[in-house]
């Protein structure tokens, strides 16, 4: 049976992903930038889908994505409110590095960035998850998709879609510089980015 084609957003920028920090499941919440990232991208959905009607609305529980998904429906002429939490969908834990910056790793844990980079799928931040971890946490969210769908989650998480929804090479999808500023369209095996 095919699957549903699914809109996917990464949550619009705050102000640690503007410093290259490690969030993970810490609470942060969008900035001015975010915010404008969210407008553009509700703005482009309500184009794109005309009527949302017939489509199913998801979302990691942290804020900054719930945020995101209100910004979106709200641009799309919905009520904020109509869309439903998925646990699932929260972003990957960093554990100890939670609130590091890219740079004060390199300077205070090389051993971990060098690890990081040999292998970025299966790479497991201490006390925190690998985006293999993830890809089994999620995997069975979007295999119980039964209609259309407009997911808003995290950049790793969207690292794991590309993967299983398109069939991205974990090496390449483990790399991807996930944009805050563009839309996923995901259907048949195939992705496009709007």
């Amino acid at each position: 049976m095919p699957r549903p084609v699914i809109f996917y957003v990464r949550h619009g920028q705050t102000d640690w992903n503007a410093q290259f920090r490690f969030q993970g499941q810490r609470d942060i919440p969008l900035n001015e930038t975010g915010r404008a990232q969210a407008l553009g991208n509700g703005r482009r959905l309500a184009e794109l889908i005309g009527d949302p009607g017939s489509y199913d609305f998801f979302c990691s529980p942290l804020g900054r994505a719930r945020e995101t998904m209100e910004i979106i429906r709200d641009a799309m002429g919905l009520p904020c409110e109509g869309y439903a939490i998925e646990e699932r969908l929260i972003e990957a834990s960093y554990g100890e590095l939670e609130g590091m910056s890219l740079s004060d790793i390199e300077r205070d844990r090389p051993e971990l960035m060098e690890l990081r980079d040999q292998d970025r799928w299966n790479f497991r931040p201490p006390a925190g998850e690998s985006l293999a971890m993830v890809l089994q946490r999620v995997t069975p969210f979007f295999d119980e998709l039964s209609a259309p769908a407009i997911v808003v989650a995290h950049g790793a998480v969207g690292r794991t879609v590309r993967h299983h929804l398109a069939g991205t090479a974990m090496d390449v999808a483990g790399h991807y510089a996930f944009p805050q500023d563009k839309v996923f369209r995901f259907e048949n095996g195939r992705e496009e980015l709007i």
